[in-house]
């Protein structure tokens, strides 16, 4: 299970929508569901995520949060030595809706559209 606890500690505060992003950007990319989310290429990279339009509100003991993320992928081959397919990175978007336990910090995850 996942946590979120600096975010956690920081609702309520200016500084909630940075630490989210910070703690999400530090995520492992399976941790996300971005390979759902892919709509030009066919694996996602391990790479840097960016994260964007943070919404958020409270609904009883849970904090509701909409988030835009950017993500990498590619359209692998067979990678053979002569497969003259150059391999380029394809930019990504999606949103997610995380709902962050008020309790213990721990997430759920769904993607939106």
């Amino acid at each position: 299970m996942i946590r979120l606890s600096r975010a956690l500690d920081a609702w309520g505060t200016p500084d909630f929508c940075d630490v989210l992003k910070q703690e999400l950007m530090q995520m492992k990319i399976d941790q996300l569901p971005l390979q759902k989310a892919i709509s030009m290429g066919n694996y996602v990279l391990d790479e840097p995520i960016s994260v964007i339009n943070v919404k958020a509100h409270e609904s009883g003991g849970t904090i509701k949060v909409m988030a835009g993320i950017f993500f990498q992928t590619v359209i692998s081959g067979c990678n053979c030595a002569d497969d003259p397919t150059p391999v380029e990175k394809i930019n990504e978007y999606c949103e997610i809706l995380l709902n962050i336990d008020k309790k213990t910090a721990f997430i759920s995850v769904d993607l939106l559209g």
